[in-house]
């Protein structure tokens, strides 16, 4: 059923998705979301076998992208656990992880004594390799307190660490600028 000239709406896997077809695209496929429907710009001559396996993909893409917005409590605890086991042989299990809204200065926080990790709910927008990097910095806390050498070497286990701190030094920084921290 066709909407718009070149565009149409298509059942895939019980989903409603735009497709828009395009003369002058002759290899690339690009997606975005208008109020919640997959929209997909495709080459003119796609077929549809084609067509529902990029569709299969982007949504998926999405879900994953979504799932890591709105990563509650439960799934933060379960990721650091996941992470422990990883980097830290299991040697780390805090008593509670979850996100805090009142974190507006730093990433997250540890309270060694009780075994709590907290970090900020400002986290849930960024990627999730920058979240893990948080989250092995706090447990690394767990071990050792300070932010010295002992410390360091727990953090660098994790292979991203480097690009984590950059990612969120660079936040830092724009936020600065315009006044938000």
């Amino acid at each position: 059923m066709a909407y718009r000239e070149g565009e149409e709406r298509q059942l895939i896997d019980g989903r409603e998705v735009i497709v828009i077809r395009s003369a002058k695209r002759k290899r690339t496929i690009s997606a975005d979301l208008v109020g919640g429907t997959l929209r997909l710009r495709v080459p003119l001559r796609m077929g549809k076998g084609h067509l529902e396996e990029h569709a299969r993909a982007f949504q998926q893409k999405l879900r994953k992208k979504a799932a890591g917005r709105e990563r509650s409590d439960e799934a933060l605890m379960q990721r650091a656990l996941e992470l422990s086991k990883k980097h830290f042989d299991d040697a780390v299990r805090p008593v509670s992880v979850r996100w805090s809204d009142r974190q507006n200065t730093r990433w997250g926080s540890t309270t060694s004594s009780q075994g709590t990790i907290r970090l900020s709910s400002r986290l849930k927008e960024m990627p999730g390799w920058v979240q893990d990097g948080v989250l092995v910095h706090e447990l690394a806390h767990l071990i050792e307190p300070g932010h010295g050498p002992a410390f360091r070497r727990l953090v660098e286990r994790y292979p991203h660490t480097k690009e984590s701190d950059a990612f969120l030094e660079g936040v830092s920084f724009a936020q600065r600028q315009m006044g938000q921290v």
